[in-house]
């Protein structure tokens, strides 16, 4: 005679079956009694919109909604007041738990001093780019006789020169001298005429000037196709040219030949 019992298969998924029962039970309760009562789960908060106040007045007016805040970050703009809120995170509107931290980015007193960029050798409108890219202004710009067209000669601030690397505070106006494509030598004007067009070109181009408009017009004195019949400005005594400026051409024939623009 034995006195070991041995469960049934019937025994054993009761026996399961209240297992699973009690483990549901417990994570329920965990999940939708504990943490509730714990964590007050439900009870949210609106969060106020803040951009725009005084960071002065901040703390106050969170701590009677229950909230706080904390400076993450500042940025300068000579425009807005030092102090005020420029943005926040969680945004107005969302909702929050009690206690929930609002981070902010607020304005600074005194601009930040960064390197000044190097402007010169590039162009005006690179320059107006840099400018605004690190947070400067573009102050004045002067246009000075120099055969490089809108390259920027020199860089100043307050009538100094400032030199790549020199400390410089954000929201400094900087004034650029400009290079207006002609330069300051005056000399004679050439006498193209009777010169064949691709000759008068390559002449123009080798002293510092700009070939302009090319005008087509028949021979009047036999002129072989190609030759120069007229210019504009026209040579003579106390005539003078810069580098850079435009000479036009009339030219024998119907239209341009090889090697003529």
């Amino acid at each position: 005679m034995s006195f070991l019992r041995s469960d049934t298969p019937a025994d054993l998924v009761k026996h399961l079956l209240l297992i699973v029962v009690l483990v549901a039970a417990l994570v329920f309760g965990f999940f939708q009694v504990y943490l509730p009562i714990t964590t007050n789960h439900g009870e949210t908060i609106v969060v106020p919109k803040v951009t725009g106040m005084n960071q002065a007045d901040l703390e106050d007016y969170l701590d009677e909604r229950n909230l706080a805040y904390l400076v993450d970050d500042s940025t300068y703009n000579a425009g807005i007041k030092p102090g005020t809120v420029l943005q926040q995170e969680p945004k107005a509107g969302e909702q929050v738990k009690e206690g929930r931290k609002l981070y902010v980015t607020v304005s600074m007193k005194n601009p930040p001093v960064i390197k000044m960029p190097k402007l010169t050798d590039g162009s005006v409108k690179n320059a107006q780019m840099i400018l605004k890219s690190y947070d400067l202004v573009v102050g004045q710009l002067k246009f000075v006789p120099n055969i490089l067209k809108d390259a920027v000669l020199r860089q100043s601030v307050n009538g100094k020169e400032i030199a790549a690397g020199d400390p410089i505070t954000k929201g400094t106006r900087v004034d650029l001298e400009v290079g207006d494509g002609l330069g300051n030598q005056e000399f004679p004007v050439p006498n193209l005429v009777n010169m064949p067009a691709d000759e008068a070109t390559t002449l123009l181009v080798g002293q510092g000037l700009q070939v302009g408009e090319i005008f087509y017009e028949p021979a009047s004195n036999g002129e072989a196709d190609g030759t120069v019949t007229r210019q504009r400005p026209v040579p003579g005594p106390g005539t003078t040219i810069r580098m850079g400026q435009l000479v036009d051409l009339w030219v024998a024939g119907t239209g341009p030949l090889k090697g003529v623009d």
